[in-house]
């Protein structure tokens, strides 16, 4: 358990609580795993997550940029296996209220393009494919503590989305809505240059 929280405090970066005319970079690194031991189907399920943002901060208070995610899976149950890529690409604005010195609390609203390729195996033979596209938003509340010379450490506990995702060879529409405050916390170390 100690590792993990260690894992997720150094692998999650946020920015920076940043000035006026400032570039900000920062983003996400994620990994999951977990392994369910059954006598009939056991399964083991991968997740690794990497989310890049670049800002620039033309207000105090204002900042504007690009971002990106990349997550891939990879699932197996008995002799199966499944594998998915997931690639989003957008843009995000940034509201940032000081309270002091120490404490800021700042929103960020993120849209853009997503698309998804999923492949499943059979005993090592590919046995179905699949590719989506779609679109996505979101908005994540987060704070952000100054501890000394542009240092600072972002907490968030959630947020709100909703996603869309067309799949070509199964024609179907899926639609997301998303709410999950309290159920993720997200610890990021950052810095203002």
């Amino acid at each position: 358990m100690k590792k993990m929280l260690l894992i997720l405090a150094l692998s999650v970066f946020g920015f920076a609580n940043a000035q006026k005319g400032t570039i900000l970079v920062g983003g996400n690194i994620g990994y999951s795993s977990n392994k369910i031991e059954r006598e009939m189907a056991p399964s083991k399920n991968t997740t690794f997550q990497f989310s890049p943002k670049v800002g620039y901060q033309f207000h105090d208070n204002w900042t504007v940029g690009a971002e990106f995610s990349l997550v891939s899976s990879k699932s197996t149950i008995e002799e199966g296996e499944g594998k998915a890529t997931n690639f989003k690409a957008g843009a995000f604005v940034r509201y940032t209220v000081p309270l002091s010195e120490t404490f800021s609390v700042f929103a960020d609203l993120g849209a853009g393009f997503q698309n998804q390729k999923d492949k499943i195996y059979e005993n090592g033979v590919l046995t179905s494919e699949g590719k989506g596209d779609g679109l996505y938003a979101g908005i994540t509340p987060a704070l952000f503590i100054n501890m000394k010379k542009g240092f600072g450490l972002n907490f968030s506990i959630g947020g709100l989305g909703y996603e869309t995702m067309s799949y070509d060879a199964t024609d179907a529409d899926v639609k997301s809505f998303y709410f999950n405050f309290g159920k993720t916390i997200n610890i990021g170390i950052s810095k203002n240059f």
